[in-house]
């Protein structure tokens, strides 16, 4: 942000109003749990933002926690003198239903899906809304690993859940589109990747006649597995 200082916002974003020759920084601040002195803090990114930039600035605070909303200014007065009061626009994400959003294009809709209002059964198809999102958008790869690493910062799905939205992805009629998406499931072949890795470790120690159950204790492959392998060999 500044010389010498370490901290970091969490989006801010550098474009044009619209009908007016003006450039504004939009910062966003997500604010998953509540804070009392949060008004300050956004008074203070405001400081640093304008003491930076010298450019008009439209702050935007994002709730997703279900608690009382907090204020949405900051005052600095005395009993004898006003300073300054300072406002903010704000955005409580769980008072929004997801699918009211899931047909826009703009890539921040998309981004914030995963912290709008949802029940816990909906999991799964939030993400698969979110994947056809972002591939009708035809985002470049930057932006989608953008995106998509702030959707799954707050909506990560379990291994069953995920293999039930492989299969019901599979199903789509822009399935092809979706798996080509270089992030959709990079976790998942490094997973498969890990796992390709403890093989050949199985294998080398098969080939050195090394007994099966240490193997298992090693590699954490199941006895059945290991059989198969050296199987295999043979």
């Amino acid at each position: 942000m500044l010389d010498g200082d370490t901290r970091r916002l969490d989006l801010v974003i550098e474009t044009k109003l619209k009908k007016q020759d003006v450039v504004i920084i939009v910062h966003i601040e997500p604010q998953s749990y509540r804070q009392p002195d949060f008004n300050e803090r956004m008074y203070h990114y405001f400081s640093m933002l304008y003491n930076k930039y010298r450019k008009p600035i439209i702050p935007i605070a994002i709730f997703s926690h279900d608690r009382q909303p907090v204020e949405d200014h900051y005052t600095m007065a005395f009993d004898f003198f006003h300073v300054l009061t300072f406002n903010y626009l704000t955005l409580h994400l769980h008072k929004m239903n997801w699918r009211d959003y899931i047909r826009s294009d703009n890539p921040v809709a998309a981004a914030l899906l995963s912290e709008m209002g949802y029940q816990k059964e909906e999991r799964i198809e939030v993400k698969k809304e979110f994947l056809r999102m972002i591939t009708r958008m035809e985002l470049d790869p930057a932006r989608q690993r953008l995106i998509y690493g702030f959707f799954e910062s707050y909506l990560k799905l379990t291994k069953q859940e995920e293999e039930q939205l492989m299969d019901e992805v599979s199903k789509l009629p822009e399935a092809d589109q979706i798996f080509e998406i270089p992030i959709s499931y990079e976790e998942k072949g490094k997973e498969i990747g890990k796992e390709i890795g403890v093989r050949k470790v199985a294998v080398e120690m098969l080939r050195k006649n090394v007994d099966l159950n240490f193997i298992a204790e090693v590699t954490h492959l199941d006895i059945d597995e290991i059989v198969v392998l050296k199987q295999q060999l043979q």
